[in-house]
């Protein structure tokens, strides 16, 4: 967790880049990620000379090589080590004449982030302003990777905070639920192909440095986890700088981030290819059939976007894969054929395992929509018995606008430090979920309907249309109350009726 004192350097530069006319918070963002992948290669090119220093070899990896750019400065000024040192003109000079244009041109082995880096554009409007944005990052430890990774997160966690492009961040504890639910492992092959800026993908990394540290003691292991384990697509090339940069500030060196439209592209090269999908993607209403991959039309013949993910997600799980992933509530129930049949596809061809009904105010601010978090594994040859549902009341926030804290810090989230009381569980049911959800195959098929959370044999479904909203098999108990006969009730307020009029005529002889 950062600092109260790095927390307000960065607050500082933040409102910096406000006054000086840069309103948008992703463009805030935007540049100082390319000013951190500068301050990255700086530190690479820093290594690479210490280890031909040590060992007597030419440098394997040369970034920065002798002589001068096509502009006429020399490369070593480009370096972060050296212009970070420059009076405030100088460096203003450098970095918008030199360095962006040699971010524009380079290619470092071909990496994904370097590519993402061709459009980089430099807006930063003053001198000042790119002074003290500098000499912030100078500041922070770059070989700390959960310093570097909290600042980042601190950071893309002011997009929802000012209010705008809240619709690219998933709520942290959400995305920390999802990850718990699926267990990640050093094997898996894990997709978002609606990466946004790569909370899926960050969060799945920081569970397995967590629960598997012996990835790092195997050199197989270790390879897959940089090179081969974390895939993302987006059709945003913000989306897809920030994301590149937030996997490499998490430790992630050679993550897949890469442009993509999902539903607009045939997916041959990603069909059958990941073991773990976990997505929140955009839905955004319908396409148009000739716009629409037609892989996916193979799948589900729709214009609707969120089925068209839905039969995404099938077309890329390899088979025995996994996903977690949040839809509209209209995907559970809706009427249309296309609906009922990704629904019996689900139920019948592959193994559903469970639905969470989240509540309505998870997305607030941005949106109000109720949604729920499907759960299933691939496998083209049905397998399931029973669904799991859990009915969320809390999250652990406030379900309006403000999306306040309802508990301390350590009391959020799926995994706390210790048990929730029954009325701390009322405002955070995210540790409840997690650990019935254990149980789907156990107690769980002993739960009455009646209670937060229950299992419905297929046979059940099938026979509802695959209707998989909660409240379809939800029962609720109706108390009795008895009520006075209402002769007594009408004798009583006589009575009341005669004592008021006694009292004012007792009050009037009085006067």
């Amino acid at each position: 967790m950062i600092t109260g004192e790095l927390r307000s350097k960065i607050d500082s530069v933040w409102n910096a880049f406000w006054a000086g006319g840069i309103a948008n918070p992703l463009e805030v963002i935007e540049q100082i990620t390319y000013l951190l992948f500068m301050r990255g290669l700086d530190d690479i090119q820093t290594l690479e000379e210490r280890k031909a220093n040590r060992f007597g070899k030419p440098m394997e990896r040369v970034i920065f090589p002798e002589g001068t750019d096509p502009r006429g400065r020399p490369y070593q000024d480009l370096r972060w080590s050296v212009f970070k040192g420059f009076a405030s003109a100088e460096m203003f000079e450098v970095v918008a004449e030199h360095v962006f244009p040699f971010l524009r041109e380079m290619a470092v082995d071909g990496s994904a982030h370097a590519e993402h880096m061709k459009g980089a554009r430099f807006t930063i409007p003053t001198p000042a302003l790119l002074v003290k944005v500098v000499d912030l990052l100078s500041d922070i430890p770059m070989d700390d990777r959960d310093t570097k990774g909290d600042l980042y997160e601190y950071m893309l966690a002011k997009i929802a905070s000012a209010g705008q492009n809240g619709q690219f961040r998933t709520p942290r504890h959400i995305i920390q639920l999802m990850v718990e639910l699926t267990k990640p492992t050093p094997n898996d092959t894990i997709c978002d192909p609606a990466a946004g800026t790569g909370g899926f993908l960050v969060a799945s990394g920081e569970f397995l440095r967590k629960c598997h540290p012996e990835i790092f003691r195997d050199e197989q292991l270790r390879r897959h986890f940089h090179e081969g384990m974390f895939h993302g697509y987006d059709f945003d090339s913000t989306m897809l700088r920030i994301g590149s940069m937030n996997m490499q500030l998490h430790g992630i060196e050679g993550g897949d981030i890469r442009y993509k439209d999902s539903l607009a592209e045939d997916h041959a090269g990603d069909t059958d290819a990941y073991s773990l999908i976990l997505a929140n993607p955009p839905f955004a209403g319908s396409l148009d059939y000739e716009t629409t991959a037609k892989d996916l039309l193979k799948i589900v013949k729709t214009k609707k976007t969120e089925l068209l993910f839905m039969a995404l997600f099938l077309k890329l799980l390899k088979p025995g894969g996994r996903a977690a992933v949040i839809v509209p509530d209209g995907v559970l129930f809706g009427s249309t054929k296309a609906h009922k049949e990704l629904r019996r596809m689900l139920v019948e061809d592959h193994k559903l395992d469970g639905i969470i009904k989240l509540p309505s105010g998870v997305f607030r601010p941005y949106a109000g929509v109720s949604t729920a978090i499907v759960l299933f594994t691939k496998t083209n040859s049905g397998g399931t018995d029973h669904v799991w549902f859990y009915d969320v009341q809390a999250d652990g926030l406030s379900l309006d606008d403000k999306r306040q804290l309802l508990l301390p810090a350590e009391k959020l989230g799926a995994r706390t430090e210790e048990a929730l009381s029954a009325e701390e569980h009322s405002k955070n049911n995210l540790p409840d979920v997690l650990a019935r959800w254990w149980e789907k195959d156990g107690v769980e098929l002993k739960r009455a309907r009646t209670e937060q959370s229950f299992c419905v044999p297929k046979a059940d479904i099938a026979a509802a249309g695959y209707d998989l909203s909660i409240n379809r098999y939800k029962e609720v108990v109706h108390e009795t109350v008895d009520h006075r006969p209402p002769q007594e009730i009408i004798a009583e307020l006589k009575a009341l009726e005669a004592e008021i009029v006694a009292g004012l005529d007792e009050l009037e002889a009085m006067l």
